[in-house]
């Protein structure tokens, strides 16, 4: 693999060009479609179809209809705004989401980039998402923007704290923060050659980890029940209020891609990334990209899921979710799971 990335990076700009925005093309697409499947997903849960109409079948084409018509809107900018930071704010936000997709290996013959501290990459990059939503609170001048983003700030910052050790528990079992090598280990069969090698099934404790990993992903996505710095109900949109036409939708597209990209890394650390639940049954590159994608969209789907599901919590529910019992059994279950590799391994 090695060999192949170094001829790859010598082969010339353009072509290292091309490859590196396939992350941003599989975004796009990625995105037109989750908005659609979300809107199904909320219709059949309310008891009625959701789009039916633009498009034909079931109504496939109705994002791409929005999209057109939300190019075409007016960029309006207060008048009383920061114009710079207020312009900016939403290509830093998706600067940060799609930034991180470069440590993502999507198959065996493909990964952005091969960094050896992948995952604290990921945890680095993705913080400069808060500083864009405070900054598109500031700049805004617009109270309901500002208490959007100092609750992002506060959310945030607290829900890394489980999430960061969450992620410490499977590197003290694969002893890597390289993504790719942490893939690699769970190839194969694992228990009685009947379970897949996956990091989930390594141990009890590792199950738990995962549910504490989602739950601290939701809250990082901004996804209900932890969507307070949008809160449509209290703050009219939050951070995003004063905003209109694309940069309002950079906004969107970021949310979605933090979504995929929470649980392509989930998928990576706990469910195997693009090894096949079936051993070496459909498996190599282009199957590993299918299966890859297949667990982070499975994943996307129950955050779609529990945001029809559940209420929005309110502020001290979320802090209190997250200090009282998050991080305390997130450090608990760090030393059990030290404590099996310890005796079994």
């Amino acid at each position: 693999m090695q060999e192949f990335l170094e001829s790859f990076m010598s082969s010339g700009p353009l072509v290292v060009f091309v490859f590196s925005i396939i992350p941003l093309k599989i975004i796009l697409v990625y995105a037109l479609f989750a908005i659609w499947l979300e809107r199904k997903v909320a219709g059949h849960m309310q008891d009625r179809l959701g789009p039916m109409e633009t498009g034909g079948w079931h109504g496939w084409a109705q994002t791409i209809a929005d999209l057109l018509k939300m190019i075409q809107k007016e960029d309006i900018v207060p008048a009383k705004a920061d114009r710079f930071l207020f312009k900016m704010a939403p290509f830093i936000a998706f600067a940060a989401s799609y930034g991180a997709f470069v440590a993502i290996p999507l198959s065996s013959g493909y990964i952005g980039s091969m960094i050896d501290v992948g995952v604290f990459y990921i945890v680095a990059i993705t913080s400069l998402l808060s500083v864009s939503i405070i900054m598109a609170g500031w700049a805004s001048n617009n109270k309901w923007s500002l208490l959007g983003a100092m609750r992002t700030a506060a959310q945030t910052v607290s829900y890394e704290v489980p999430t960061v050790v969450t992620i410490l528990s499977v590197i003290i079992v694969t002893g890597t923060l390289n993504l790719m090598e942490v893939t690699e280990m769970q190839s194969g069969n694992g228990f009685l050659g009947f379970l897949p090698n996956w990091i989930i099934f390594h141990s009890p404790f590792m199950i738990l980890a995962f549910f504490l990993f989602f739950i601290a992903a939701l809250a990082e996505s901004h996804r209900v029940p932890f969507d307070l710095p949008e809160s449509e109900s209290e703050l009219v949109g939050g951070y995003q209020t004063e905003y209109s036409g694309m940069r309002w939708g950079l906004f969107m597209l970021t949310e979605y891609a933090d979504m995929l990209l929470l649980s392509l890394v989930g998928a990576t650390l706990f469910f195997g990334g693009w090894n096949s639940p079936f051993g070496s049954f459909m498996d190599g590159p282009l199957w590993g990209a299918f299966w890859m994608l297949l667990k982070g969209m499975v994943l996307v789907f129950v955050m779609m899921w529990l945001r029809w599901t559940l209420p929005r919590l309110r502020v001290d529910q979320l802090m209190n979710l997250c200090w009282k019992y998050l991080i305390p059994l997130s450090f608990v279950n760090l030393v059990l799971i030290a404590f099996w590799e310890m005796i079994f391994k």
